[in-house]
């Protein structure tokens, strides 16, 4: 996100982190070291600025996006990009079922009840690089050569690369407030959710790319099947016995139930033609995400994830 920011030429990147930080970042990133213990320091770091992007992992403490908010009203920034990055959370279906998407509410409520930043909530899918690369997410195991298939494989979901994201944000931040015209502008969005996707795929899908990449045939692999609900309900159990290792299959799986959770580019509508989004190439993504797993030593054995 940083680096798309940046590329506009139309933005000042400031990057809060931690004072023992060790995190490089990209050239031309501001730095704000802080204490998420002190909320002065927060709100000295927040101060000028015009929007506050938040993303964190599943494992940050779970106050600090809470910490942040009030930062920032303090501070008086009129804009927030809540830790969302994920599936569709105003589906209701999937709030029941999914707790890490439920709690996204509060959020939103926590900052209107602060009553000084508005919210973009930027809906983008899961991470198509990091989740391919995962065999309990998206079911491929590219050392194996096995994929699991839910169901029949066919149900469709939106998702999007790192790359898309960034571009979608820095689009996102350099609209006008107002309406100048027909053009879009932030106004439209605000205190609600902005849908991006790369792509809207099923297993099968990502199952031909992966074919089509590494030349294999589909007899070079082998395809299992799974009930999605059999799936979920399983991993949920896990999950509630104190198994961690089942999170990634329990989240993921949800939304590939046949029920339409997954579209919501279908549903909801896309703004990757407002913010003038590229089409992608599914088979660069797919590549991308192979040398991930490839590369990184936990990648393939990875059951926590950030959304």
């Amino acid at each position: 996100m940083a680096s798309e920011l940046l590329k506009t030429g139309r933005h000042t990147v400031t990057a809060i982190t931690r004072g023992d930080s060790t995190s490089t970042l990209p050239p031309g990133v501001q730095t704000a070291k802080v204490n998420y213990d002190d909320q002065a320091s927060l709100v000295t770091a927040l101060q000028g600025q015009d929007a506050l992007i938040i993303t964190m992992g599943t494992q940050a403490p779970p106050d600090t996006q809470s910490k942040l908010l009030r930062a920032a009203a303090e501070a008086g920034v009129p804009w927030v990009l809540p830790n969302e990055w994920s599936p569709d959370t105003t589906n209701a279906g999937l709030c029941k079922d999914v707790f890490i998407f439920a709690k996204v509410g509060a959020v939103r409520e926590e900052i209107r009840k602060l009553g000084v930043s508005s919210y973009l909530a930027v809906t983008t899918g899961f991470w198509y690089e990091w989740s391919l690369a995962i065999p309990d997410a998206f079911g491929f195991d590219f050392a194996k050569k096995t994929a699991t298939l839910f169901d029949e494989g066919e149900t469709r979901m939106d998702i999007s690369t790192w790359p898309q994201v960034g571009r979608a944000v820095a689009a996102l931040l350099s609209l006008p407030v107002k309406a100048e015209g027909g053009e879009a502008c932030l106004d439209h969005y605000r205190d609600g959710n902005v849908y991006v996707s790369s792509f809207c795929v099923s297993q099968r899908d990502m199952l031909a790319s992966v074919l089509r990449v590494t030349g294999d045939k589909e007899s070079d692999w082998t395809i299992k099947k799974e009930s999605a609900v059999e799936r979920f309900e399983a991993a949920r159990e896990a999950m509630q016995k104190g198994d961690r290792s089942a999170f990634a299959r329990w989240m993921y799986t949800r939304v590939f139930y046949p029920d339409g959770s997954g579209e919501y580019g279908k549903t909801k509508g896309l703004a990757n033609g407002a913010l003038k989004l590229p089409e992608e190439s599914i088979d660069e993504a797919t590549k991308a995400a192979m040398e991930r797993a490839r590369t990184n030593p936990h990648a393939q054995a990875r059951r926590g994830l950030k959304v």
